[in-house]
């Protein structure tokens, strides 16, 4: 046994729904930086600039907005090999879905169901409006900036438009949260991700879980504020770690 994922693979051998929850660790293998780490996005971008009232209330601000979205690298990054480990283990029934903190829409790239994928803090690939819910891909709003249309409209309402994300000062989506709380309920395990556990209250979802007893695995680089509560604990590179641990439950459960 690989002295790896070796300790992970013991835990989860018995397991038969288990709960992937992913953060930004799982990304930074396409290309896309993590929010706190050395180079993460924070020391690059104010977080003032994810404000929703912001957005709102000045429309300057929108046009810098979709200026720095529509140009953003990461809408057109590729899943790397833990995404598409991910879909493996779920696709394998060995997994019954994933709840992702990520917005960058890699899960549903690397072949995910989008019946077993909730993305609670939304996704960057979709635009949606303000005033009436409407939602289109982010390719129609980026056809329309590019002839000009620097603060593009809702082209149902004429309201206003925003990336399909969750800002700050926003709910997250209710939906998002029910179907993610189901999934937890019918967990008997739960996979951390590439998450630091510190971004509530999406953290309070694989917390419920291991604070039920059931076997939380981490893998992640760096500390997690919550490593006490994990049955083990992997410091690794994801893109590395995952495939061959889900190799090996895949095998084991066949």
């Amino acid at each position: 046994m690989d002295a790896l994922y070796g300790p992970a693979l013991e835990v989860l051998a018995e397991a038969k729904a288990i709960l992937v929850f992913t953060g930004a660790g799982i990304s930074t293998g396409s290309g896309i930086p993590d929010f706190r780490g050395p180079d993460g996005l924070w020391k690059r971008i104010d977080p003032d600039d994810f404000v929703l009232d912001r957005h709102l209330t000045d429309p300057a601000f929108r046009r810098s907005t979709w200026r720095r979205h529509l140009r953003s690298p990461f809408l057109d990054a590729a899943p790397n090999p833990g995404h598409h480990a991910v879909t493996r283990l779920v696709t394998s029934g060995r997994a019954l879905g994933v709840v992702t903190q990520n917005v960058d829409g890699l899960h549903e790239r690397a072949g995910l169901d989008p019946e077993v994928l909730v993305e609670i803090h939304g996704n960057a690939s979709r635009v949606a409006c303000v005033a009436c819910g409407a939602r289109e891909p982010v390719a129609g709003v980026a056809a329309r900036w590019e002839a000009g249309a620097e603060d593009p409209a809702c082209l149902r309402c004429g309201g206003i438009m925003k990336p399909d994300v969750v800002f700050f000062g926003e709910e997250l989506p209710r939906t998002a949260i029910l179907r993610a709380w189901e999934m937890a309920d019918r967990a008997d395990a739960v996979l951390v991700v590439g998450s630091s556990l510190s971004v509530y209250p999406a953290a309070t979802i694989p917390l419920e879980i291991a604070g039920r007893g059931e076997p939380m695995v981490i893998v992640n680089r760096g500390p997690t504020d919550h490593d006490p509560l994990a049955t083990v604990r992997l410091d690794a590179d994801a893109t590395e770690v995952l495939p061959l641990l889900v190799d090996a439950l895949v095998t084991a459960g066949s």
